[in-house]
């Protein structure tokens, strides 16, 4: 038995952040039902055909879940989400602004007649200030973070290479949803939560903000460098490929100058004493480690560093992460059903000795329509309270 089993959660979602905090619940055993546009369904999966004619964004947010197509300006349909909703435990939507006010689908609205339901709202900007009924995706949220201005070289700012506003507001809705559902174990009572993703991925930002707001500058783009500590970042040894180093502190950079680079005398040097000076040093402290390994290969110097304990990594491409060593000694690869066939994934992170995650098929637009036009349709004049 999964710790979600008997939980219901109706979704009425679409692209990244609302799926990504719904699959998390599907995984741990609830029962989600995705609603979708007739015509097409969920935009997300149109956004590439990656995966043997699917979106990847689309295979990796929505397995495990029950998908219904519904249009809910139509009076036939909005009766059976109304059932649904009557019977469910969560409701989660990221509608564009203002939309589940027109729609009758607001908090207030759904709290009053259904007293145990929980909804969760995703939003670009939050409910209200003056960017409430502004569209946002995540790279535009990155932008009014700050986020761009952190990332990428000196000469050019870069987005993250995920969506990771969409990520960060996912798992803020997916631990709050956990709460709510906590809570209402000892009040008997459901919650309302809402999850901006300018809220959450500014959560992210706090640190550079700390840095910028009282250090008097904003740390500077670095490229793969860390910009407030060094050595932290790419080396290039000497058959030409690169290893990230990462020292944290002086006792591993004593380290690294005495028994990796054969340098004992940069502990002493005043560009490098203490961290704050090796940064401000740090092209030439870059072009003194680069000579020092000179000699070696990245293996070599890998093996090296981890003798000695101070981390370190390769930058893998893609297709080196599929085949991580780590990842298959522990059997972090699961096969899962879509309707193109099986697809290789990963289990989620949190594991649980003795229990596997539910990862159940990725659906078609539809697929479990009329299947719950069947089970709710009994219901459209019920009055059911939500979550019994």
């Amino acid at each position: 038995m999964l710790p979600l089993d008997g939980i219901t959660v109706v979704a009425l979602e679409q692209a990244v952040a609302a799926p990504f905090a719904t699959r998390q619940l599907a995984d741990l055993g609830a029962r989600v039902i995705k609603v979708e546009r007739p015509g097409g369904g969920d935009f997300a999966r149109g956004y590439d055909t990656t995966v043997r004619g699917m979106s990847s964004y689309f295979v990796w947010l929505n397995r495990g879940k029950q998908s219904v197509t519904l249009d809910i300006k139509d009076p036939t349909d909005r009766r059976l989400l109304d059932a649904m909703l009557a019977a469910a435990d969560v409701f989660v939507q990221n509608l564009v602004p203002g939309a589940v006010q027109r729609l009758g689908l607001d908090e207030d609205t759904l709290r009053t007649r259904h007293p145990r339901l929980i909804t969760c709202a995703i939003s670009g900007y939050g409910v209200d200030g003056p960017y409430r009924r502004k569209k946002a995706y995540d790279l535009l949220v990155q932008c009014e973070t700050g986020l761009l201005s952190l990332t990428g070289t000196p000469s050019s700012p870069a987005r993250a290479g995920i969506s990771i506003a969409d990520i960060a507001a996912g798992m803020y809705a997916y631990s709050g949803i956990l709460t709510a559902l906590y809570e209402r174990e000892r009040t008997g009572r459901g919650t309302s939560l809402e999850v901006a993703m300018l809220d959450a991925l500014g959560e992210w930002a706090v640190q550079p903000y700390l840095y910028a707001t009282y250090g008097g500058a904003a740390p500077p783009r670095t490229g793969a460098r860390h910009p407030s500590i060094a050595p932290y970042g790419p080396y290039r040894t000497g058959d030409g490929a690169k290893v990230f180093i990462g020292v944290q502190n002086e006792r591993e950079w004593a380290t690294l100058c005495t028994d990796v680079l054969g340098r004992p005398d940069l502990t002493a040097d005043p560009r490098f004493a203490g961290n704050p000076r090796r940064v401000e040093n740090n092209d030439e402290l870059t072009t003194l480690i680069e000579q020092a390994l000179a000699g070696q290969t990245a293996e070599e110097v890998l093996e090296r560093l981890d003798e000695v304990g101070i981390a370190n990594a390769r930058m893998r491409t893609m297709h080196e992460f599929a085949t991580h060593p780590q990842l298959a000694a522990r059997n972090r690869w699961r096969e899962v059903g879509s309707p193109v066939g099986s697809i290789r994934t990963l289990l989620p992170p949190v594991t649980v000795p003795g229990r596997e995650p539910a990862m159940g098929a990725v659906p078609e637009a539809g697929e479990h329509t009329t299947a719950i036009r069947d089970e709710f349709g009994h219901l459209l004049t019920g009055t059911r309270e939500g979550g019994q």
